[in-house]
Order: C-alpha cells, then structure tokens, then sequence
C-alpha cells in the first residue's frame, strides 16, 4: 500500500470514529502531515501539525522537558512519549503520532545510528505506545518515507485496537 493509500485509510478511520487527528514531527519535516493533508476532505479529521525539528521547539510547542531532552537526547523513546502527549494535549485530536529520528546522512553514532526512529502513538484515554525501528541506511529520502509509512500504519493499528474511540457504532 503507497503512503497515499495509508493517509486516505486513516483519514477514513479517523471519519468513521468521529476523532480528529494531529502529528508531532522532527525528523520528516511535517511529511506525515502533508500526506494527510494532501487528499481533499482530510480537514474534516486533521486539527494540526507540530513541526518541532529543534530541541526548543519540543519544548516550546510540545511540553517536552529539558531534563528528558539533556538525559536521553531528542531521539529517545522518553521523548517521543513527551511528544505524542504533547500534541494530544495542546490540540483537538483523540489520536497523535508522534516521530523522532536521525534521517541521516550525518547525525549519527554507535548507540544512535542513522534511520533510527522513534514513533509514538497517543490514544486519548489509553496508555502513549512507543515504538523503535531502525531503518536501513538507504538515504536521507528512504528514511523519512518509510518513517511516514509506518507512522501512518501504527495509526491505523493503534484505531484498529481500540474500537472503541470516538463515537460509539
């Protein structure tokens, strides 16, 4: 399935749910939400997008801690936890994804190399999922595609799991 694909399958279950939707990115740049927004009607379910490329814009938009940021660096899974939180709770949306990562081609070290990405999921009213993937090293692109890619499916799963978001059936 194209990422195009995935958006409009999100944006369709975010619908049926009667739930909005909002992103907090670092390492795609706001690719998550510009995939949402790219289809016609996507206003309907996306309230917003939080680009927060720098450690003071986590801050500053997010509510993410200096203490989190100078213990465990941007891309750590406490952060991307801050994140998801963050964008649930300073917009409209029941459902946020969150991304965190090094696209590389510099940026990275042995214990942080380059295509690791940190994904967060926030569900209103349900424990924020974290999820570490590193992607092979196949180019800045490469990386923040599929990053785009498997925070559009963890959506999808995250609304699969828990039918019972949003307006009942």
């Amino acid at each position: 399935m194209s990422n195009s694909d995935l958006a409009n399958a999100l944006l369709q279950a975010c619908q049926q749910r009667g739930i909005m939707l909002a992103t907090a990115e670092s390492c795609t740049g706001g690719m998550i939400i510009a995939a949402l927004t790219d289809i016609a009607g996507s206003s309907a379910v996306v309230d917003r997008g939080f680009i927060t490329y720098s450690n003071e814009a986590k801050m500053e938009m997010l509510g993410v801690s200096a203490a989190t940021l100078e213990a465990h660096g941007a891309v750590s899974r406490e952060t991307v936890l801050e994140m998801a939180a963050g964008a649930l709770a300073r917009s409209r949306a029941q459902l946020a994804l969150a991304v965190t990562g090094i696209a590389g081609p510099g940026g990275g070290s042995a214990e942080k190399p380059v295509g690791l990405v940190w994904f967060g999921v926030a569900v209103a009213g349900k424990p924020i999922i974290a999820e570490r993937k590193l992607f092979a090293d196949n180019g800045r692109d490469f990386i923040r595609r599929e990053t785009v890619r498997h925070a559009l499916e963890l959506g999808l799963r995250a609304l699969d799991q828990d039918q019972a978001v949003g307006v009942e059936p």
